[in-house]
């Protein structure tokens, strides 16, 4: 027995494609082990449907977001991403969520950790996960957040106000294995950290043509064998060590793009394969694409100027900016990422946990990857 909370004040947001419970770090346990405890039987997991929670049956919709007033006087909130598995009882915390990102700085205005501004309010958030930093600005008027706006991104319905998110450059390589391409488990990959570790694969390499939908590609079990071996082999070589339990590094497959983008991506997550791709692996794509010599070289179709990319996924596109530069060593650097997000409150209330006295049934097996986004340097 944990002794948990019967009732838990919780507010339910999207934020950018994805949708997850936001809490204030104060409202839940201190110990670690409590609070996931708690979290698991407040999302419904471990069950493939979640049931019996807020979860919504997919790595996208079973997300966390505990946020904190930081000791820090230059960063106005602390934001702790927590996965929560499905139908496993996980919950990793080695991860950032780029797109519960763009909620945090509204969640802090609901919850009277900062004060509005009138016409826009910005935020300075530091992402607990990885220590990396950001910058989330977005209308306010009369003291409340103005959900409302003519921003639109794919992959979510309608418009809404936009929140503009700005990266602060990280003090990790953007190259973590110190060279521009690398052949794993037979591949050509290109393996970057812009904010989460991602390995760039030709699609034509794996003997497809990236166009395919996420459920073709799901069913493909050979390649996704092919993919685990890549990920297994990448991760000790981008300092993650061992990766056989963990979420990262993320595999984007890259294509010419359709449409007038830079580039067309397959995203997975990393066994699910994302129905569109999450902020920083697209910051990851995007920041890849630059680098002289990656395998993206003959695949881009790179714009004659300006830092801003589209990237195209399954449900349409992200438009990112990011600006690659020579570092003090001579390697690739980040110079910028910036990012346009929507965020909307859906609900804002108490949440009722499952009892800790009712074990679930034992799930259904089923394939559930994490989150979009994930851990940095």
């Amino acid at each position: 027995m944990t002794g948990g909370p019967a009732e838990v004040r919780c507010l339910l947001m999207r934020g950018g494609t994805s949708k997850g419970a936001y809490f204030l770090a104060d409202d839940l346990p201190r110990a670690p082990a409590a609070r996931d405890e708690l979290l698991l039987r407040i999302m419904g997991s471990p069950d493939p449907r979640q049931i019996d929670g807020l979860g919504g049956a997919h790595p996208l919709t079973s997300k966390v977001a505990v946020i904190s007033v930081p000791e820090d006087p230059d960063i106005d909130v602390d934001y702790l991403f927590l996965q929560v598995a499905v139908d496993t009882a996980e919950v990793s915390g080695r991860q950032n969520c780029g797109n519960l990102l763009a909620g945090v700085g509204p969640f802090a205005v609901e919850r009277g950790l900062v004060t509005a501004r009138e016409g826009q309010t910005s935020v300075r958030i530091r992402m607990v996960n990885t220590g990396d930093l950001a910058t989330a600005s977005f209308p306010t008027s009369g003291g409340r957040v103005d959900y409302t706006g003519a921003a639109r991104i794919s992959g979510v319905p309608g418009t809404a106000a936009p929140v503009v998110i700005e990266f602060a450059q990280g003090g990790g390589p953007l190259l973590p294995t110190g060279r521009a391409r690398e052949v794993i488990a037979g591949t050509p990959v290109t393996c970057v950290d812009n904010g989460m570790p991602t390995v760039l694969i030709p699609a034509h390499a794996l003997d497809i043509t990236g166009y395919e939908t996420p459920g073709e590609l799901e069913g493909n079990s050979a390649l996704r064998e092919r993919l685990e071996r890549i990920r297994l082999e990448a991760g000790p070589l981008m300092g993650l060590g061992d990766v056989h339990d963990t979420t990262v590094p993320k595999l984007s497959l890259l294509a010419p793009p359709v449409k007038d983008g830079a580039v067309t991506t397959r995203t997975f997550i990393p066994h699910r394969c994302h129905t569109s791709i999450g902020v920083l692996g697209a910051a990851g794509v995007a920041a890849g694409l630059r680098v002289p010599g990656s395998v993206a070289e003959d695949i881009a179709h790179l714009p004659p100027d300006g830092d801003r990319l589209r990237i195209e996924h399954p449900t349409g596109f992200i438009d990112i900016e990011a600006g690659v530069g020579t570092g003090a060593d001579g390697s690739p650097a980040v110079r910028r990422t910036a990012v346009v997000r929507t965020a909307r409150k859906i609900f804002d209330g108490t949440v009722f946990p499952r009892p800790e006295r009712t074990a679930p049934s034992s799930p259904e097996p089923s394939r559930q990857g994490a989150a979009d986004d994930s851990p940095s340097r």
